[in-house]
């Protein structure tokens, strides 16, 4: 978005432009309050699809299911889709790699998931609260909405 670049295609049927940066106010923040309320519902649905599946495909059934993370399985494992749909846990050469390789990357990207939280609440407290964060003081929009209310004025589900 910082480059004007935007999918080529119309946002919604009713003919409705992409917003861009440039448009808005308060920078990134300010983009995902310019999305109509069902670009956001589209959006948290499709993750929360993806989630339900990885935690409905855990459960043990006659052991054919591998473990959920959180009770000796592989974090970031992720089951199968049957039919055509791609398999979302092997990137490109993975199923190559040795065991222990494949352990390393994996807390490897754990920590790396980590360490991107972090900044990105450190940019986050610094669009809300200029000098919070010194080190980008003065490098990002102010925002002037509230992070902690996603749908602020326009939450409705139909």
């Amino acid at each position: 978005h910082a480059q004007g670049i935007t999918w080529p295609f119309k946002m919604t049927l009713a003919g409705d432009s992409w917003p861009k940066l440039s448009e808005v106010e308060g920078g990134v923040p300010g983009l995902w309050d310019a999305l109509p309320a069902g670009s956001k519902w589209q959006i948290i649905g499709f993750v929360g699809a993806l989630e339900f599946w990885r935690e409905l495909q855990t459960y043990e059934t006659d052991g054919k299911r591998e473990a959920h993370y959180m009770r000796g399985g592989k974090p970031g494992a992720y089951p199968n889709f049957e039919g055509a749909l791609p398999n979302l846990y092997w990137g490109i050469g993975a199923n190559k790699k040795s065991e222990e390789a494949l352990a390393k990357g994996r807390n490897a990207e754990i920590n790396n998931g980590r360490l991107a939280m972090l900044g990105l609440f450190g940019v986050l407290s610094e669009s809300v609260v200029p000098g919070a964060n010194p080190t980008i003081e003065g490098k990002i929009a102010t925002y002037a909405g509230n992070l902690m209310v996603p749908f602020e004025g326009q939450f409705h589900l139909f």
